[in-house]
């Protein structure tokens, strides 16, 4: 008699051996299970073992797909995702009636044969053979968890399934060899563990633990006798038996099982009987995937961490590399999401913007310093439904935001302020600041060829008793338009794009910034990620961090992967940083910010609204916290925010201070509470001479219920400085809503609405 391992079954050589001896019969036997039909009979013994030979030696077991574990900074779950619901768990974990019942019902040999089961074969065939046709197969278990592998390998290659469960005589054949091989190298146990973690058992469930859990919303260690039997006969047919679709199809193959654990004594004939007479009693979790899952309103963080993991050649050399690894699953991702930010982000866009309203809003909170993104929320859910979206206000196109982000407005002048401050400027600086002018020319670029105002573009201010002169500290809180055209003017273009490049300023459709002066009234479109992530270099000390969201990421064995960490650069000296900080601190103390500063800490920051009131913006900071707060059309309609209820409340007009400001104030108080309170580093900055009283205004008379006046102190009126005939310094031949005329951006076309300047 061949000797036996501990395992069960033959040796390597037996089982070759073996398998030579059913060769001798492949025309009957092996030809006549795996195809039937007369034309699959002349297969010779001697080309079968020659292409048995010729089959590599050793089985490549790709790892399983399984679910990944998204979590926040505290470990709390945030959502699962997957592209095969699957828990892959030891055979100790696992139920023995559900071990039982799979080995009873697939192949009760199996702890007798090794990888091929030869009575089992010549009864399959004599079955065949009396029915005419393939009524019974006769692949072990073993060979079961073989064809699985390959199905697992082909992932979703619909060809490579299709090759992987075909009915051919070689498939056949390469499936016996492997087969044996790993009887060889695992034993019996380790193959039964893989194949209850590796099959299918439908409703997207893959192996036992999702199954259990899916079907009855308990561990697979704690399945009952009936519960067992049930999943154990729906593997081999897990749409003909889904208990969701057909309760009594699967009962009665529950039954089946039943008896035939009975009939091989591994229970006893009274209890399959008595778990016979029990109905099928479901408990079903419905299969929960992606960042639609998520909880906290994090779906849109979620989906950004996903896009992260993808574009970073930390997690693999190629999109394709890192979309497998993402695929394959089985991680868990620890994130920098702030479980307190994002609950009163939550509640702050709650509080102030309706789901069905006609516009939107997104706000995002960073911390300084780190990089770390504590928060990312927005009142347009996460999802496929009404009043739902998949796109990312938050964040640039090609992380899974807009195509074009959203004009800034004002928020831009502190960048431009910063480059002047760099360059030598002193913060006392003053410029006439008429309430309207042409935008000064020429003006320097980075190349030799300067920008020059050959359409007679002009800019003006929110009001036309806003007249200067002005230095930096009034016309920032005031948001004086003409002052920082005057500015940018002087201090050259170049500066300006090189700091933003410094501060990690881009569009967010990935474009260039152009160089005109109508960028000083932020006439491009940028996320709130970029401007919370510029503003905190300045609450930084001058200090820029690329933005952050993973924390850590382990694999299903542990092991802990290598995750980008932030970087972290010097964009201008502290005593720039510390002016802006002195500068953005008197827009809450007493300028167009008033109705966002917090009380019980110092705060920093701008507002801004853009040409139609398409876009408001407010982006403000404490020196351990940035955010920016974004209100318009988040659709291809833009929405002009004049006469417009939001939130159940009206607004004659919408200006950065007046929603975005109060948002902004509510989300980071939350997020702040029971936290630390630092203080700016201020530098002194002596007051300049106020405009005389009597000065008169360049501009022409104000006109009763012009767009844009009289709103308290929204800043300036028609930003880039709109002439009557629709033309500002920032748009494009009146795409804001103008009659037409020329275009001063010379060639330069932008989207609907990226004109901007007031506040």
């Amino acid at each position: 008699m061949g000797k036996k391992r501990s395992g069960g079954g033959l040796t390597g050589p037996q089982q070759a051996a073996k398998f030579l001896g059913v060769s001798v019969l492949s025309g009957v036997v092996l030809a006549g299970i795996a195809i039937p039909g007369a034309g699959a009979l002349g297969l010779a013994a001697k080309g079968t073992v020659e292409g048995f030979d010729e089959i590599p030696a050793n089985l490549k077991t790709p790892p399983l797909s399984q679910r990944t574990t998204i979590l926040d900074s505290e470990g709390g779950l945030i959502a699962t995702v997957y592209s095969r619901d699957r828990q892959v768990v030891p055979i100790t974990a696992m139920s023995p009636y559900m071990q039982k019942a799979i080995v009873a019902i697939e192949d009760s040999r199996f702890y007798e044969h090794g990888a091929i089961d030869l009575k089992g074969i010549l009864r399959a065939v004599n079955r065949n053979a009396q029915e005419g046709g393939a009524a019974q197969g006769a692949s072990t278990l073993t060979q079961q968890y073989v064809k699985n592998v390959f199905v697992e390998e082909a992932g979703d290659d619909e060809t490579k399934v299709r090759e992987a469960q075909e009915k051919s005589l070689g498939r056949k054949i390469r499936e016996l060899k492997y087969s044996i091989q790993v009887e060889e190298e695992l034993g019996k146990k380790k193959i039964l563990e893989n194949y209850l973690n590796i099959t299918y058992f439908g409703q997207q469930a893959y192996g036992i633990e999702s199954a259990a859990r899916r079907y009855f919303s308990k561990s697979a260690k704690d399945l009952t006798l009936d519960e067992s039997a049930l999943l154990a006969g729906v593997v081999q047919s897990p749409s003909r038996y889904d208990p969701l679709n057909d309760s009594q199809e699967a009962m009665k193959r529950r039954n089946v099982v039943l008896q035939r654990m009975a009939d091989i004594r591994d229970i006893s004939q009274a209890e399959a009987d008595a778990a016979k007479a029990k109905p099928v009693a479901l408990k079903v979790t419905k299969p929960k995937n992606g960042c639609i899952t998520a909880v906290k309103g994090a779906g849109f963080f979620c989906d950004f961490v996903r896009n992260t993991f993808l574009d970073d050649t930390a997690f693999g050399k190629t999109r394709e590399d890192r979309a497998k690894v993402w695929n394959q699953g089985g991680l868990t991702v620890r994130t920098t999401l702030d479980p307190q930010s994002q609950d009163s982000v939550n509640e702050s866009i709650k509080d102030h913007v309706d789901q069905d309203d006609k516009v939107a809003t997104a706000v995002t909170l960073v911390q300084p310093g780190t990089g770390r993104v504590l928060a990312m929320g927005q009142s347009k859910p996460y999802g496929f439904g009404k009043n739902e979206t998949q796109i990312n206000f938050s964040v640039d196109k090609k992380m899974g935001g807009s195509n074009f982000g959203f004009p800034t407005g004002s928020t831009f002048k502190p960048f431009v302020a910063a480059a002047a401050l760099e360059g030598g400027l002193p913060p006392t600086k003053m410029y006439q600041s008429p309430y309207d002018m042409d935008y000064p020319s020429p003006v320097r670029t980075c190349g030799d060829k300067p920008w020059v105002n050959t359409d007679r573009a002009k800019v003006e201010n929110e009001t036309e008793s806003e007249v200067g002169p002005y230095g930096m500290k009034e016309a920032m809180a005031k948001s004086v338009n003409t002052y920082f055209v005057e500015m940018i003017s002087e201090v050259g273009l170049c500066p300006v794009t090189e700091m933003t490049t410094k501060l990690g300023v881009i569009q967010a459709d990935g474009v260039k910034l152009p160089e005109v002066p109508a960028i000083a009234l932020g006439s491009q479109g940028m996320s709130p990620l970029t401007m919370a992530n510029a503003y905190a270099t300045f609450a930084n000390r001058g200090v820029y961090c690329t933005p952050v969201t993973i924390e850590s990421i382990t694999d299903s064995h542990g092991k802990a992967l290598t995750v980008p960490k932030s970087k972290c650069g010097r964009a201008m000296t502290e005593r720039t940083a510390d002016t802006i900080n002195t500068l953005l601190l008197g827009v809450v103390d007493s300028g167009t910010g008033q109705q966002s500063g917090l009380k019980d800490r110092e705060n920093a920051g701008k507002t801004g609204t853009t040409d139609s009131r398409y876009n408001a913006w407010f982006v403000g900071y404490t020196p351990n916290m940035s955010g920016a707060t974004w209100v318009g059309s988040g659709g291809a309609k833009q929405v002009s925010m004049e006469n417009i209820t939001i939130g159940g409340q009206y607004y004659d007009k919408v200006f950065g201070g007046g929603l975005p400001g109060p948002i902004w104030k509510q989300a980071v108080s939350g997020a702040l509470s029971g936290r630390e309170a630092p203080s700016f580093v201020t530098v002194n900055i002596p007051d300049t001479p106020s405009p005389s009283p009597g000065g008169k205004p360049s501009g022409k008379p104000n006109k009763p219920g012009k767009p844009g006046r009289g709103d308290g102190k929204p800043g300036d009126g028609r930003p880039g400085g709109q002439t009557s005939g629709g033309n500002s310094g920032g748009n494009s031949g009146g795409t804001d809503g103008g009659t037409g005329g020329t275009d001063p951006l010379g060639g330069i076309t932008l989207p609907p609405g990226v004109i901007g300047g007031r506040d």
